[in-house]
């Protein structure tokens, strides 16, 4: 059955892609530019894969989306491609061939595109880059691909070996991940929200990696539940804080100061609960994901209130690819954020985060041909999100279904 869908994934894709022209326009009867405008009636020109004009106009179009809403394509700026389901249900997150560690990737990219994530931050496994790279080249269909290929923790080596990394054995790591086709540096500061959030990382460690982090060129995200690691890894200038369960008003005026991003993931928490029976969880910790619901919720109204920079992240899991627009109903319903407000974090604000300000997250001229449409108005009904029935990526289309 995997081969056969991963089969049928090759041969839609390779008809979606025969629709891609060298000039079409799109009629969008609602825009939401990504930057927090919303327009009527727009014509959208596209040549060579990026949008050359956005204004009112109306007539024939190549692509008539005149009864949906048009955004830009949506961001998720944390996901695990490689973690998925296997033939019993069971999650996965490694072992395996290599054959089939691709394949399971590679169909969970295809779902992610196919939900309108026209770009992701997986974070992170090394089977990422043999994705990426043939999504890049055109061999297989997927969203644009940033992989961290690994994820650095404080402590390391062979098992009875543990031991803390020095800062020169952690920079070593961040240069060599670079080497090895890294987008991006992912680091744990603090543990798990099950075994209670607690710093991980010495504040040096921390330090050293988001330093070497930016010695090298790239971004810096933390994992980070409780608020000392976090607060340490803001202190030391990385890029993001990803979850923060249990950050504290100080730190997050902290994040708002030094302009570090955040990105609280609630669909992750509600996954693991939905799809219990696929994972390998006790009572006890079945318990603790549902009592981090409220305070993940909880944090992500106060970085509101204070005006940090939140951006939109899934944690994507096994069991939840495809489904990562759920996160902005979870939002939405839950933590009171406003429709806008999640659909800026997913685009413009995502962009942002990436780097890629210039490139992706807002339908204007200059910028990616990345869009997605959907049937009604997410601003009045968040939950249109699941109707998604146009993906562009790069000027191609890669779904186009009647409402």
């Amino acid at each position: 059955m995997r081969i056969f869908c991963i089969a049928w994934v090759a041969y839609t894709w390779l008809a979606c892609a025969c629709l891609a022209q060298d000039r079409v326009s799109i009629q969008a009867g609602t825009l939401i530019d990504g930057a927090g405008a919303v327009l009527r009636n727009q014509r959208i020109v596209i040549e060579g894969g990026r949008i050359v004009s956005v204004g009112p106009g109306s007539g024939k179009s190549d692509y008539d989306l005149s009864g949906m809403t048009v955004m830009p394509g949506w961001i998720d700026t944390h996901i695990h491609l490689n973690w998925h389901l296997d033939a019993k249900h069971k999650s996965v997150s490694g072992g395996g061939s290599p054959e089939e560690m691709a394949l399971y990737t590679a169909a969970d990219a295809w779902m992610t595109l196919q939900a309108g994530f026209t770009t992701v931050q997986s974070l992170g496994a090394m089977v990422d880059a043999a994705v990426r790279d043939r999504i890049n080249e055109g061999v297989i269909p997927g969203p644009r691909v940033l992989t961290s290929l690994i994820q650095i923790q404080g402590t390391g080596g062979g098992r009875g070996q543990q031991h803390a990394w020095t800062p020169d054995e952690l920079g070593d790591m961040v240069g060599k991940n670079k080497k090895d086709g890294a987008d991006v540096i992912k680091l744990f500061a603090t543990s798990g929200l099950g075994a209670g959030g607690d710093q991980s990382m010495t504040d040096e460690q921390i330090q050293t990696v988001c330093l070497a982090a930016k010695i090298v060129g790239l971004r810096s995200v933390v994992h980070a539940i409780g608020d000392a690691g976090a607060r340490a890894a803001v202190n030391a200038g990385c890029t993001s804080i990803e979850h923060g369960t249990f950050l504290r008003d100080a730190t997050l005026d902290l994040m708002r100061k030094k302009g570090t991003y955040f990105d609280p993931n609630l669909l992750v928490l509600h996954n693991y609960l939905d799809n219990r029976a696929s994972f390998t969880f006790t009572d006890a910790a079945l318990k603790t994901l549902q009592e981090g619901l409220a305070p993940t919720a909880d944090v992500l109204r106060r970085a509101r209130a204070r005006g940090v920079k939140i951006v939109f992240g899934t944690d994507a899991v096994a069991g939840s690819h495809g489904r990562n627009a759920e996160e902005f109903i979870y939002r939405v319903k839950d933590a009171g954020e406003k429709p806008m407000d999640a659909l800026v974090s997913a685009t413009s604000m995502a962009a942002e985060s990436l780097g890629m300000s210039k490139e992706i997250g807002t339908v204007a001229a200059g910028y990616q041909a990345d869009l997605v449409a959907v049937a009604g108005d997410p601003l009045t009904d968040i939950t249109s999100v699941r109707r998604v029935v146009f993906v562009m990526k790069g000027g191609k289309v890669y779904r186009n279904v009647a409402p």
